[in-house]
């Protein structure tokens, strides 16, 4: 297969898993090589993401590696053989590669939890607060790169959509939802568009409001996207220099408690709509 100048981070997950698994069973990159009649170079480029693993390799490198995790393997094979050319490939090389891994991250999750403080989720966004957000972080954006970047936005939401679905849970505080990105008639709307999106039977809305006790975990916002398994989740997370994407199984199992945490802070689905149309009123 030809070598990939540059991977995207589900190319990129697939070869950490696949080293992952060979350090596991005490190997080096030579043994790996020798199995499957190349050299240490391409087995390097295999788990960098550089270079493409075919069906067959995946399951004999397994099975040489004794991973006894029948769906792990299953999962690791549908991601070597996915071709998928998603939306998303549409803006290669006009947005951030991290919008597009993350975009594509979201195409294949099982589950999206949310967790934020200070914005709206994008995937809840009105294209106004999607605009207002992307022209203040950027002001000197010319107007179609800052279309582009909306537009992206907004496309994104087809996971939540009635023809995807994925299940999508969020937790938002109080300051996000007050913090006008825009004019106040645009935050009603935007409060109103949480609200009609809240009904539906895969998502669900908890606000953290501000007059809550002993709540410390403001440090956890993220995007938490869930794998075909447990160990094939990600969590993205935004910070000063760039976006990252956590895939070490301690740091998710991490990430699933603070979920957890904050879920059990915030108010339950019923209560958390009638505080956001309450905050509507107050506009």
């Amino acid at each position: 297969m030809a070598r990939r100048k540059e991977p995207t981070a589900r190319q990129q997950r697939l070869g950490t898993e696949l080293r992952k698994l060979r350090e596991a069973a005490g190997l080096k990159g030579r043994e790996a090589a020798a199995l499957l009649g190349t050299d240490s170079a391409q087995v390097s480029q295999i788990e960098f993401g550089t270079a493409g693993v075919s069906e067959e390799r995946v399951r004999r490198l397994a099975a040489h590696y004794a991973c006894a995790d029948a769906e792990l393997t299953e999962a690791l094979v549908a991601m070597a053989v996915d071709r998928t050319r998603g939306w998303w490939e549409e803006y290669r090389g006009h947005l951030p590669t991290s919008f597009l891994d993350l975009s594509e991250l979201e195409h294949h999750a099982s589950y999206r939890w949310d967790v934020d403080f200070l914005h709206v989720p994008g995937l809840l966004q009105t294209e106004t607060y999607a605009r207002s957000l992307f022209a203040y972080m950027n002001p000197d954006f010319p107007e179609n790169e800052l279309e582009r970047w909306v537009e992206h936005r907004m496309r994104r939401k087809v996971i939540i959509g009635p023809t995807s679905a994925t299940p999508y849970e969020t937790v938002i505080h109080e300051a996000a939802l007050r913090i006008r990105i825009g004019a106040r008639n645009g935050q009603r709307v935007q409060l109103a568009r949480i609200l009609e999106l809240s009904e539906a039977d895969h998502i669900t809305v908890r606000v953290i409001p501000f007059d809550l006790d002993g709540f410390a975990g403001a440090g956890s916002a993220m995007v938490y996207a869930g794998g075909p398994v447990p160990g094939l989740d990600t969590v993205v997370r935004d910070g000063p220099h760039g976006t990252v994407f956590v895939d070490a199984e301690a740091q998710l199992g991490r990430f699933r408690t603070l979920f957890r945490k904050v879920e059990a802070a915030s108010l339950e689905p019923g209560r958390s709509r009638d505080f956001i149309k309450q905050l509507a009123k107050e506009l």
